[in-house]
């Protein structure tokens, strides 16, 4: 599906594209993160988003921790390599991975992630 933006330009739909969210508990481990990513070519881009106050429920007593957020905009096929590479990577013994796929947005911004992430499944590099 494709909608058309104020440019005239469509705007590419139908959840090729996701974004994830992952916390970190600080600065040096999301941007550790997030470079290997980029460079494993698992994800086109991360923001890190600091300042991050997360309240949760933890081994049956509520916490209160500084976090910071990762927001990763990926292939929708690469998901589950992320999700695997975070795993592996992050400090917290349950690391936070939460993936949507992206319904709408920039043509342009959008093919740009489809040319800086190769496609996904078995065999692809």
């Amino acid at each position: 599906m494709a909608t058309t933006t104020g440019t005239g330009e469509s705007a590419t739909t139908g959840g090729e594209y996701s974004v994830a969210f992952v916390t970190t508990p600080d600065s040096a481990v999301a941007t550790k993160l997030a470079r290997q990513l980029v460079e494993r070519k698992l994800v086109a881009c991360v923001n890190i988003i600091p300042g991050l106050t997360s309240i949760y429920a933890w081994e049956d007593k509520v916490n209160e921790d500084p976090e910071v957020l990762m927001m990763i905009k990926t292939r929708t096929a690469r998901v589950e390599e992320v999700i695997r590479f975070v795993r592996e990577s992050h400090p917290y013994s349950v690391a936070e991975v939460i993936a949507m796929p992206i319904a709408a947005g920039n043509a342009p911004y959008l093919d740009w992630i489809g040319k800086t992430v190769p496609g996904g499944g078995a065999g692809t590099v």
